[in-house]
């Protein structure tokens, strides 16, 4: 149906930069949580609480990045000749006049003397 996208590892839609900065900002949010639910030194480490952002983190920064990783597509090559995407109509149309020339009809309402 479509054409078939090109399988080259070094392109931008690896998912191995999603996966890293998603461990990555896990980690971060799971530390953080993790000394910051402790209360103090009289208390011990809330692991539940750490492992717990550290996976909400990881799966919505996974998911972020990676639908903007996929959404991201290199435009074909025939969308540059000016194919249509690029084209003025002033080369489609050489005996139109400019717009700024062109002087509006009046039209007399019968209100209103003309001028």
């Amino acid at each position: 149906m479509g054409n078939a996208e090109p399988q080259n590892p070094k392109s931008g839609n690896s998912i191995k930069f999603p996966l890293s900065f998603s461990f990555a900002l896990g980690a971060v949010a799971g530390i953080v949580v993790l000394v910051a639910s402790a209360g103090g030194t009289e208390h011990g480490l809330r692991w539940d609480l750490g492992g717990i952002a550290f996976g909400i983190a990881f799966i919505a920064s996974l998911l972020i990045s990676s639908l903007l990783v996929m959404g991201h597509k290199e435009n074909p090559d025939y969308l540059s000749e000016g194919s249509g995407v690029n084209r003025k109509s002033s080369d489609r149309m050489p005996g139109a006049k400019p717009a700024a020339t062109q002087t509006p009809e009046r039209k007399n309402d019968g209100g209103t003397p003309a001028t």
